[in-house]
């Protein structure tokens, strides 16, 4: 007979330094380590880059995970970015038109100025994209002249770090996996 795990799903508050995967060569920490409780195979859904903190979805249930990263389903995925400089809406204009990185034009984005600091040089941008390219918002930001200094997925879809803190996870509810799975184009 062949045993099929109950899926689970994972909300997790990723920490910087963490790798994105279940297993490293190097011996550096993943994210599987966050959870030695958890008896199922879970995996990432996605990625978050080395020095990248913030939302990232574990689970078992491959379905759901091509569900959440393929970009045909377009599921909005909000960054807050630390960047170095102060930009002009016309700075940022031509991430709303889709920027090209790696040769590629990237889908339009949406983004919100939520500080700026004049003295220090630096503003912080929250950006939603639905792609997931790798160093994607990194690539993004450069491709407009403002380096990223820090980065923080703060949501996936309506999903978002609320209740907890870095190193942390919680299970999602029946209600939150759905509302994921509906989140992006229909």
């Amino acid at each position: 007979p062949v045993y099929q795990e109950e899926p689970v799903y994972f909300a997790f508050y990723k920490p910087k330094g963490v790798i994105s995967a279940v297993s490293d060569d190097k011996n550096r920490k993943v994210v599987t380590d966050f959870f030695p409780g958890v008896n199922e195979r879970i995996f990432p859904v996605g990625r978050l880059d080395y020095d990248t903190s913030g939302l990232l979805i574990l689970t078992n249930d491959g379905e759901f995970a091509n569900k959440m990263t393929h970009p045909s389903h377009e599921i909005p995925k909000t960054y807050v970015a630390k960047i170095k400089g102060v930009p002009t809406p016309e700075d940022l204009r031509p991430l709303v038109r889709g920027v090209k990185i790696d040769g590629r034009k990237t889908a339009p984005a949406r983004y919100n100025v939520l500080s700026t600091d004049k003295t220090k040089g630096t503003s912080i941008i929250e950006l939603v994209i639905h792609e997931g390219r790798n160093h994607q918002v990194k690539k993004m930001f450069e491709a407009v002249g403002f380096p990223v200094l820090k980065l923080k997925r703060e949501k996936i879809g309506d999903l978002d770090l609320l209740g907890l803190t870095s190193g942390r996870y919680r299970e999602l509810s029946k209600k939150e996996v759905s509302q994921l799975l509906v989140a992006g184009k229909r």
